[in-house]
């Protein structure tokens, strides 16, 4: 029998209840695609603002394109993407960065929206080839204050998903 350290190490490799859950659901939609998956999410729903900075770890933000690279490395480019969104959305450039970098590395990229994709989280979605939402998912405003600038063919393939 293990002693309570092998057993502390153990399930920090193994993860808790709902890694595992969340790692044999991305496996059957691989399995089931056959397409690179990823998900990009938050805890926003769940955790009440504490500080100023909270919104910092809960958005979109220039830190979040390192861990895209970082995850994207080593995948099949050839398979395409399958993004699974829930975000209430976050910096425009952050966001315009990110999806120029995902527009570089896959040419179909699909946008899977379980529950919500807000703001940044919206735009994301709409730069995508298609986007995959359940009767209660959601899509949220844009933010016009701080507006993500698009080139005239991302902006009329825009137009035509919203026509």
């Amino acid at each position: 029998m293990p002693d309570w350290n092998s057993l502390l190490y153990q399930a920090k490799e193994n993860g808790s209840v709902y890694d595992i859950l969340r790692r044999q659901y991305l496996k059957e939609l691989y399995e089931l695609t056959n397409r690179n998956v990823i998900i990009y999410y938050s805890g926003w729903l769940q955790k009440p603002l504490r500080d100023k900075n909270f919104s910092f770890f809960t958005s979109i933000n220039d830190n979040d394109k390192n861990g895209f690279m970082t995850t994207i490395h080593e995948l099949d480019r050839t398979k395409g993407l399958d993004l699974i969104l829930h975000t209430p959305g976050g910096d425009a450039a952050a966001t315009e960065s990110l999806v120029y970098y995902l527009r570089q590395m896959f040419g179909d990229i699909r946008a899977i929206i379980p529950q919500l994709a807000m703001s940044a989280g919206t735009m994301i979605a709409m730069s995508c080839r298609t986007i995959v939402m359940g009767k209660q998912s959601s899509l949220g405003p844009c933010c016009s204050s701080s507006p993500l600038s698009l080139s005239s063919a991302s902006r009329s393939e825009l137009l035509s998903c919203i026509l």
